[in-house]
């Protein structure tokens, strides 16, 4: 059997369909890794009574499963670093097989852990080694798949393609979300605690194959004369460090400033409303569902909007807004708790923070040249997530026990945003600017 390594460097530009190819890898891969990846949010209670059933306080159960889920994100950066060098050597296609395989190990891991009641200490050790392999292999997935879309796009559509990723993260969540909320009302509470949650991990797994079988039929965008080089790999990981100091700074700041409005509105505001307002199981996989909607349905527009206005643009006018909104949104919610009104926010403020996630993403990889385009990105990316987005609700669920204060997460988001802002500044505008 023979490979299809052909490098564009090499060739003509990607035909239509190699470019649909790579836009359905992407997507079918990159939503079944996300679901794999985040549908312990959406268990993160149930998580908490099984796994950690410590104290009288629930709240500490549940700061302990917020904490098991920031640990994926400690993994991030190494991640993003040792698969992201081993894109710029081997190739993309490469890359994006193994985190694929890595993260069906980690869900294989999740369906098998005992619970604390079965075996003690264990059961918590199990799914934090999970959350570590799950962390490690998203960490490597964001950025060399955002790397192929842009590479396989051509000058004038980089941020569209890019929007393809944003898009397949809300269908993994989505996704998710729906497998969550099937499962809990076709099954007793007590049948959901004992099995319902382990087969809520095992559907990740079933897609495995179809999503290998077209990564691998991909063609590979790394130059050919990149590809096998581990010099240049070591080169590239140098200059990252030593060469690049700005682009990473500022790509770390723009990250903080859409990964944490995520977290915070995606999957904290309902663990929230569970927690601490006292709503149903049920309302976190319909808020995940209605705050996912706006990237799914809005995320090819925010890419072509971006192409055309610019990234600097695209990034700045979703931040007043969110910044505005922040602490209002809180006060109503805490003030007049109710199911409509969660929606009602988690899907107005994920609006404008579409059109920022898809620019943010799209300005990364134009920040880095080729041969460290995908470490570059992954590194940037998932330290930005690893530093205050991955730990969101930990710290919005700590800053409620010190302040008191059900409001006190909103200043926590509000933080990010001036975070972004200050990027933003040091930013240059890349649009149009052609990649080597």
């Amino acid at each position: 059997m023979t490979t299809r390594t052909t490098s564009f460097a090499a060739s003509a530009e990607p035909s239509r369909a190699g470019r649909t190819r790579a836009i359905a890898a992407v997507c079918l891969g990159n939503a079944l890794e996300f679901y794999d990846f985040l549908v312990y949010s959406l268990l993160a209670t149930l998580m908490a009574r099984l796994f950690f059933p410590f104290g009288e306080n629930p709240l500490t159960s549940l700061m302990l499963s917020f904490a098991v889920f920031g640990t994926g994100f400690i993994m991030r950066p190494l991640g993003g670093l040792l698969i992201g060098l081993y894109a710029d050597r081997a190739g993309r296609k490469a890359a994006m097989r193994l985190t694929l395989w890595l993260m069906a190990l980690g869900a294989l891991l999740f369906t098998v852990a005992p619970t604390y009641a079965q075996a003690g200490l264990v059961g918590p050790l199990v799914i934090i080694v999970a959350r570590l392999l799950q962390g490690f292999a998203v960490g490597g997935q964001v950025g060399t798949a955002t790397t192929i879309l842009m590479e396989y796009a051509g000058s004038g559509s980089r941020a569209y393609y890019c929007s393809w990723q944003v898009f397949s993260q809300s269908l993994g969540t989505i996704m998710g979300a729906l497998v969550v909320l099937t499962l809990s009302n076709l099954l007793s509470p007590e049948a959901m605690d004992s099995w319902g949650w382990r087969a809520v991990f095992a559907v990740g797994i079933l897609a495995i194959p179809v999503s290998e079988y077209i990564r691998h039929r991909l063609e590979e965008t790394l130059p050919a004369a990149a590809q096998g080089d581990s010099r240049q790999a070591r080169e590239g990981g140098l200059a990252l460090l030593c060469r690049h100091p700005r682009q990473l700074v500022t790509g770390v700041l723009l990250v903080i400033g859409v990964s944490v409005p995520v977290y915070i509105t995606q999957f904290y505001l309902a663990n929230h409303a569970i927690s601490v307002l006292g709503m149903p199981l049920g309302v976190a996989t319909w808020a995940a569902v209605v705050s996912s909607l706006p990237s799914l349905l809005l995320a090819p527009h925010a890419g072509r909007l971006s192409d055309r206005i610019g990234r600097r643009r695209s990034i700045f006018w979703p931040l007043p807004i969110l910044l505005l909104a922040t602490y209002p949104a809180f006060l109503l919610l805490n003030q007049w708790p109710s199911i409509g009104l969660l929606l009602l926010i988690v899907g107005l403020l994920n609006i404008p923070l579409t059109y920022g996630m898809v620019a943010s993403l799209a300005i990364l990889p134009e920040l880095f040249p080729a041969a460290i385009r995908a470490t570059g990105l992954s590194v940037t990316y998932c330290v930005g997530v690893a530093l205050f987005g991955g730990f969101a609700q930990f710290f919005a669920a700590g800053l409620i026990d010190l302040t008191g204060s059900p409001n006190a997460p909103a200043w926590y988001l509000v933080g990010a945003i001036l975070l972004c802002l200050a990027g933003l500044r040091m930013v240059p505008e890349t649009v149009g600017r052609t990649l080597d």
